[in-house]
């Protein structure tokens, strides 16, 4: 999963997803800035707009859902 995570923070066109762990709980990524994958890939940081950092072990993420661009227009 941090493979997927890296590419879509490196994206050209950012799409806005939400990182979900095994025990169910939800971490949104708004924007680029808002996570960081730690250089091996062993842990992920989630930051919210008021500074709070989760720190995710990689093996507890589960899953990624990619939020729709609202700008983005229908094909």
């Amino acid at each position: 999963m941090t493979k997927d995570i890296r590419e879509r923070l490196a994206a050209e066109q950012f799409l806005p997803f939400v990182v979900y762990t095994a025990d169910g709980r939800e971490y949104d990524v708004p924007t680029r800035h808002h996570a960081h994958v730690s250089p091996a890939g062993g842990r992920v940081s989630v930051w919210t707009d008021d500074e709070t950092e989760y720190i995710l072990p990689s093996l507890l993420i589960s899953g990624l859902k990619v939020r729709p661009n609202k700008q983005q227009r229908p094909l």
